[in-house]
């Protein structure tokens, strides 16, 4: 008995890609990406955008100054011109604690996770801020990722979102 599936090549349906939830883009070796930069101002961010999805991203502290690493941008709803990031504000980003803090020169963090893009401030109160960059690319496009946002990356969670057991 012959089946008739049509043309298979002209079906998307039919067609094996790469993706977000495609386990083997994230087995294999990543693409090596490094990058960096000698200047992070005080009161500014810089975005690092990686040209396909990362599975895991590395930052180094190479300066004596307080780095700020974090998903989302920390200039979104301050109506700031020019991308300088005015850390007083209450913004959800830091006022929830949805960052992770490099105090010292050498400090690093490396996130198993996957993202586009990632954020890196200053708040030292002085400028001399420099950092490195290491990532693991896979091999999906940047198109095919969502934006990171929610609970643990851009909402303000309360106490009353935590659970706490005495021991």
């Amino acid at each position: 008995m012959t089946v008739n599936y049509g043309n298979r090549s002209d079906d998307s349906r039919y067609r094996y890609r790469q993706g977000l939830g495609n386990s083997a883009a994230y087995q294999v070796s990543g693409h090596p990406y490094i990058t960096g930069s000698l200047t992070v101002n005080n009161n500014s961010q810089i975005q690092v955008v990686f040209p396909q999805v990362a599975k895991s991203v590395t930052v180094i502290n190479r300066a004596d100054v307080e780095l700020y690493v974090y998903f989302t941008d920390g200039t979104a709803n301050t109506g700031d011109t020019g991308g300088a990031l005015d850390l007083t504000h209450t913004e959800a980003v830091l006022a929830g604690q949805h960052y992770i803090s490099l105090d010292n020169k050498k400090d690093s963090i490396t996130f198993d996770t996957k993202c586009k893009e990632i954020y890196i401030a200053n708040k030292s109160g002085g400028d001399g801020g420099a950092f490195q960059v290491l990532a693991e690319l896979t091999s999906i496009s940047t198109n095919d990722m969502y934006p990171l946002s929610g609970s643990g990356l851009t909402d303000v969670d309360t106490a009353a979102n935590f659970r706490t057991k005495t021991v």
